[in-house]
């Protein structure tokens, strides 16, 4: 009798992209358990159930998404089926997304007690790729609840919007009590963020063998100076689309929080501390002077795919409104000498589907201050960074690094982020030299619309694979939604 084969299945002929080499080696997979279990030139046959030729594309780890949002405009439960149908188009194999309670989302306040198993069923089924979420404590009880999100549902990681507190999420507003869905007697304010980094300082100590993948990300702006400047640019004529609400979120009012931000880490300890989608020069100028003032602080900088690939003068206009605000040309140039320079730690899409319907007013749809804010991207983040990297010189494993293996140490989907025996086999199959053209109309996404409609990219996603499954090829979702929550655990 001959022997049963030994693997599910083997991919062969990768040129396999690694985070921590400087090569690209022809290789093939051996696959057993959703695991990569085997991985050298020439796997026999004969070893495995089947078979795929990878025939000599590039492959990636699966692409980690660290910052997404699902559910912020549609239903739960639809916008998970579709957007990460978007997700596996784009070679991520993990999205990580943030909610709250609050308006949008499921639209109710309360306890995290009751809200997030409720998230969890609505989430459950409906993702073709894995999944998990970052939660924002928004009233003073959630703070309570934070080792409660921890030991039952494994949520390490929590977020703070500085400038939710007298600034609404699409320009001025004087009901942010109501948009927060909190008590009118409670603050949503630098203090609140205080005792939200004491209470994850003190879950640090108490779980210190998972301190290093428990953190804190914070969406910096100044709510004050956000209201002074919209009322300043509102009324000056000379500035209009991208570049007035650039100017409305001025840079500064990002280095200003992250210096308010980095403080507060300081005086309450709080180790871990994620600067998100950093857009502008001064925010990273800042970011880094933080690092230097404060080296006991464990900072990691993000930027997403949209503010490397877009600046106030892209086409798509009210299309490409987002907080913090697509920047100039010298902005976007500046964030990718940080890329180059090792001073990002991931890129991200930022995705959050808000339909065309609900981004623009159909009578006045190139007035940017009756846009909303948010766009999605997660199908073109794996292609538009080495579309664009490439011609910076930046290489495969570099994309690599950025895109799977930082946000997955960070985040503590350590299972997660490379090509190597005992991660989950999650790979994503490019051709670097297939280059296509951005429709709106080709993505899985219910949005109907994207910011780079029109933009050419090098490098096309051929196939993805979710835990050796075949999730995506050729154009086309395949299968059913197998994604998994991704329960991080406690013990690190």
């Amino acid at each position: 009798m001959s022997e049963p084969p030994l693997l599910d299945k083997v991919i062969k002929n990768v040129r396999v992209v690694r985070p921590h080499q400087n090569v690209v080696e022809l290789l093939d997979l051996g696959i057993k358990d959703g695991k990569f279990v085997d991985i050298a030139p020439n796997i026999s046959a004969t070893q495995a159930k089947e078979i795929f030729d990878a025939k000599n594309l590039l492959g990636f780890p699966g692409v980690v998404d660290a910052h997404m949002h699902i559910g912020i405009y549609q239903p739960l439960n639809q916008d998970a089926v579709t957007e990460s149908k978007a997700a596996a188009m784009g070679g991520v194999t993990t999205s990580l997304n943030y909610i709250r309670t609050g308006q949008y989302y499921l639209n109710k306040g309360g306890s995290y007690q009751d809200f997030f198993p409720e998230v969890l069923a609505l989430s459950a089924g409906n993702f073709f790729v894995d999944y998990s979420y970052h939660v924002a404590p928004i009233a003073s009880r959630h703070i309570d609840e934070i080792p409660l999100l921890f030991t039952e549902h494994g949520v390490s990681s929590f977020k703070i919007f500085m400038f939710y507190g007298g600034y609404g999420l699409h320009g001025l507003s004087d009901q942010q009590n109501l948009f927060l869905m909190i008590n009118q007697e409670e603050r949503y304010d630098f203090a609140h963020f205080e005792f939200i980094m004491r209470g994850i300082t003190r879950l640090m100590e108490e779980y210190p063998t998972a301190r290093d993948t428990i953190s804190l990300s914070l969406h910096c702006e100044v709510a004050e100076i956000l209201n002074a400047y919209t009322k300043i640019v509102a009324n000056d004529s000379n500035l209009t689309g991208l570049s007035a609400y650039s100017a409305a979120r001025p840079p500064h009012s990002e280095g200003l929080a992250i210096c308010i931000a980095a403080y507060l880490a300081h005086e309450t300890n709080c180790a871990n501390i994620n600067l998100l989608h950093l857009s502008s020069r001064k925010a990273m100028e800042a970011a880094l002077t933080m690092q230097t003032a404060f080296p006991h602080i464990n900072f990691r900088r993000e930027v997403t795919v949209g503010h490397l690939l877009l600046d106030v003068d892209s086409p798509n206009g009210t299309w490409a409104k987002v907080n913090p605000p697509i920047r100039p040309r010298a902005d976007v140039e500046y964030l990718w000498q940080a890329v180059l320079d090792n001073q990002v730690d991931w890129i991200v899409s930022d995705h959050a589907c808000c339909s065309a319907e609900q981004k623009r007013s159909a009578k006045d749809p190139n007035n940017i201050w009756l846009a909303k804010s948010g766009f999605g991207g997660t199908e073109y983040l794996l292609s538009g960074v080495i579309s664009e990297g490439s011609k910076r010189g930046m290489s495969y494993n570099q994309v690599a690094k950025l895109l799977s293996w930082n946000p997955s140490r960070r985040f503590g989907v350590l299972q997660k982020g490379d090509i190597a025996i005992g991660y989950d086999a999650d790979l994503v199959l490019v051709n670097p030299d297939e280059s296509f053209v951005v429709r709106a109309a080709e993505s899985e996404s219910q949005q109907g619309y994207t910011p780079f409609e029109g933009m050419e990219l090098t490098a096309r996603v051929k196939s993805t694979f979710l835990r050796g499954n075949l999730i995506y090829h050729n154009g086309q979702v395949v299968g059913l939604p197998t994604g998994s929550y991704l329960k991080r655990s406690i013990l690190g």
